[in-house]
């Protein structure tokens, strides 16, 4: 029943405080905490009284050597711990190393003594430098501020790098470096950038990539080497290496200028290739060709010579028969290099030619016409004496004539 409806003892939720004269007895609550120490130790609940009883000596002091006792196990018992399997256990005492456990159940002085910080040596960590892959909205996508740097060219990139490592000495890693990832990603940064401002922007998108991650990840590790961090670099993953967004159109016009220059280089380079090997194969031919016609050329001099000294010493020997047989062969040659037939033709005066190559492709043989005497018609055939001669047959009519002509 509330205090304000019919029938209540009229008295509000406030009422009584002006009752209290003072503060509360101190004497009163002394000895209610001596009753219940009594109590607890086995003292009893005290007289009729109310006054307490005395303690048992005895029995206090087993009671608190018990009490004690039990603390002092289960502090003990507190000091047990397990290291899974790819942890490493530190031990320190009041902040100073111990040692380092392995995988397994050990044991160290509880608390506030000694404590053991447990590392994950196995653990795959990675830090991001220009981007972010997770998280906030916030936190996510390209970072301009660690991404966009110079290169040695005075160019922009904008470059995105995955840094994976993981714990090689735990020790060092507690205790020589307040935060390794942070210390890990500022380096990494410095080492990035180190890097790229050293190379050219082309270097940089182009061939050089590999080559960049190298340099960066041996960079990275001797600086936390040095800083005796305990962290051991696995793996550097270049993510991304472009330029920036605001001349990226331009950027891939250059490229597809520099493709098609490289293709243009490879076509001129396929028709070299294609050229110059039937060039030089050509020219070796006609170097061939020159040294064969320069060896033939000497041998046809020196047999002429050779012929010439022969022929002399017999010309010494014999020179009208000599002399004969020389303008013979001599006729003989010029006459069979021509393609006409002198015919001496003894009826008449007149020389008659004859096209006996054209003649002789038809018949074997062919008789040559009558001439007469006085009209030069060839009506009638002449007699078998009139008979074309052969030019071997000619030349010794020539060269008989000649002799006779040379002798009158």
């Amino acid at each position: 029943m509330s205090w304000n409806e019919p029938g209540g003892d009229k008295k509000d939720p406030w009422s009584g405080r002006g009752d209290q004269k003072g503060p509360p007895d101190l004497d009163e609550a002394i000895r209610s905490l001596q009753e219940k120490l009594g109590k607890f130790f086995g003292g009893g609940n005290g007289d009729n009284d109310g006054s307490p009883r005395n303690f048992a000596p005895g029995n206090s002091i087993k009671s608190l050597g018990f009490l004690a006792g039990g603390a002092v196990v289960l502090w003990g018992l507190s000091g047990f711990y397990i290291v899974d399997e790819g942890n490493h256990g530190v031990e320190t005492r009041f902040g100073q190393y111990i040692a380092t456990t392995q995988s397994g159940w050990n044991w160290h002085l509880p608390a506030p003594i000694e404590r053991v910080d447990i590392v994950n040596v196995k653990q795959q960590r990675y830090i991001e430098v220009g981007y972010r892959s997770g998280g906030s909205e916030q936190a996510t996508g390209s970072v301009p501020k660690e991404a966009l740097m110079l290169t040695k060219d005075e160019n922009y990139v904008d470059v995105r790098l995955a840094v994976q490592y993981q714990v090689k000495d735990a020790k060092q890693f507690i205790f020589n470096v307040v935060n390794p990832a942070l210390t890990l990603k500022q380096v990494t940064e410095s080492a990035l950038r180190g890097v790229v401002g050293s190379s050219t922007m082309d270097f940089v998108l182009t061939q050089g990539r590999s080559e960049i991650v190298t340099l960066i990840k041996k960079e990275i590790q001797d600086v936390m080497d040095s800083y005796n961090s305990g962290v051991q670099v696995t793996s550097v993953n270049l993510q991304d290496a472009q330029p920036p967004e605001q001349v990226q159109n331009s950027f891939e016009d250059a490229i597809k200028a520099r493709e098609d220059e490289q293709r243009l280089i490879n076509e001129a380079e396929a028709y070299s290739n294609d050229v110059v090997p039937k060039a030089r194969g050509a020219a070796a031919r006609k170097i061939q060709e020159a040294e064969g016609y320069k060896e033939q050329v000497i041998a046809q001099a020196q047999g002429e010579t050779n012929r010439f000294s022969k022929l002399l010493a017999e010309y010494v020997k014999a020179p009208d028969v000599t002399r004969k047989r020389l303008y013979i062969e001599s006729m003989e040659a010029v006459m069979s290099e021509t393609g006409k037939v002198l015919v001496d033709v003894k009826a008449g005066n007149n020389l008659l030619y004859l096209p006996l190559d054209k003649m002789m492709e038809h018949q074997p043989v062919m008789q040559a016409p009558s001439m007469n005497s006085q009209s030069g018609s060839a009506d009638q055939p002449q007699s078998q004496s009139q008979q074309i001669a052969a030019p071997e047959q000619a030349v010794e009519r020539a060269s008989n004539r000649s002799r006779d002509a040379r002798g009158r």
